[in-house]
């Protein structure tokens, strides 16, 4: 098992080595294999890629963002901008249902609402928007009402992390009633925990999924 020392001088060359942002403009802290993340940067995806970036980092259990979005005066848009710029963009995603997402800004803060058939099409929302410039944090609301019935649920989650090469499908438990699934067990990483959620959510009439899996390198 890795040192919390180990551990930051991984997390840290994982950062130089994303494209999207500065290392050197995030802190990070490590503590029983818990990383903080501090720091200001310019933009909202620079925050999602940081959290991200050490999220998938081996050794990782938790990961506690606590950077901050600090816009300069050249990247600063009105509300009524950012709205009518994520409008936009949610209208030319052929992923998300037309006039079932309702968009809200206050202070660069994009609250999405509304109801979709599918997790995929709430991600792709969220997406959609977190990279339009002004943006400062986005708040998902949108709901999932799957269009199809929740059939085998379980089974067919089960085969998903078989066919799966990044997951371990011997480590983790599926408990499905209706298209409610709640994951149990341990994995070896962040980025396995994720991984079986994806995998959860991308079952036909999967409504909820609660992920209990504990990360145990």
């Amino acid at each position: 098992m890795k040192t919390d020392a180990e551990l930051q001088k991984d997390v840290m060359n994982e950062l130089k080595w994303e494209p999207l942002i500065k290392a050197a403009e995030i802190g990070v802290g490590v503590k029983n294999g818990v990383v903080t993340l501090s720091g200001n940067v310019d933009h909202y995806y620079k925050k999602s890629a940081a959290e991200r970036a050490a999220a998938r980092v081996f050794g990782v259990k938790a990961v506690a963002e606590e950077i901050q979005v600090r816009l300069p005066g050249s990247l600063k848009r009105s509300d009524e901008g950012i709205a009518g710029a994520a409008s936009n963009a949610l209208g030319w995603n052929a992923s998300v249902p037309h006039d079932r997402v309702k968009v809200q800004v206050q202070d660069g803060v994009v609250t999405l609402s509304g109801q979709v058939d599918a997790w995929y099409q709430k991600n792709e929302a969220e997406n959609a928007v977190r990279y339009l410039m002004g943006v400062v944090s986005v708040n998902n609301l949108i709901t999932i009402k799957p269009a199809v019935k929740p059939l085998d649920v379980k089974d067919k989650i089960e085969g998903a992390f078989q066919r799966n090469a990044l997951i371990d499908a011997r480590r983790i438990r599926i408990e499905a009633h209706g298209g409610k699934v709640t994951l149990r067990g341990s994995v070896r990483s962040r980025a396995e925990r994720a991984e079986a959620e994806w995998a959860a959510w991308a079952a036909p009439g999967v409504s909820e999924v609660k992920n209990d899996i504990i990360v145990s390198p």
